[in-house]
């Protein structure tokens, strides 16, 4: 297969999971957040500064998929948020050379945060800087950083971004 051809069809992949993965948090309860990332996954929420400076200390550190599913467990059932949903908007992926079965990707996004009774305010800003592995005629996630650009972090940081 010609290598353009097998780039172009990861993207399309890569471009599909991200617009599942957004819908999930934007319109479902995220229980089905999990099933994006691989079982031995990666997800961690920092700063760019930190980022920049490969500081490790963020604020969500999660590394497997039952640390993902206790997370969301935990924000449906024990902890109390003011009702609130996220508008996501994401960029085009830029996704970098295929080695074996996994893929490095890089994206950014903006999020908006609306309230039941209050406005709609800009969240966050960022970018997702993430690896994937293909499975089948899937893209599931191996490790997903995300990279806000600013360092004043809303308290409301519950659930995923």
């Amino acid at each position: 297969m010609n290598i353009h051809v097998r780039q172009a069809e990861v993207s399309a992949l890569i471009s599909a999971a991200q617009a599942r993965y957004v819908r999930e948090i934007d319109d479902g309860d995220c229980t089905a957040w999990p099933n994006f990332f691989v079982d031995d996954c990666f997800y961690t929420i920092t700063s760019a500064d930190n980022y920049a400076q490969n500081l490790e200390a963020g604020l969500v550190w999660l590394d497997s998929k039952d640390m993902l599913r206790d997370r969301i467990l935990s924000l449906l059932e024990a902890n109390v948020y003011e009702r609130h949903s996220y508008r996501h908007m994401i960029g085009q992926p830029f996704v970098g050379e295929l080695e074996g079965d996994e893929v490095d990707s890089e994206t950014s996004f903006m999020v908006a945060r609306i309230t039941r009774e209050g406005p709609t305010d800009l969240f966050a800003t960022g970018r997702y800087i993430d690896r994937y592995r293909i499975v089948g005629d899937e893209a599931k996630i191996v490790s997903r950083t995300v990279v806000l650009d600013s360092n004043q972090i809303d308290t409301l940081l519950g659930f995923p971004l």
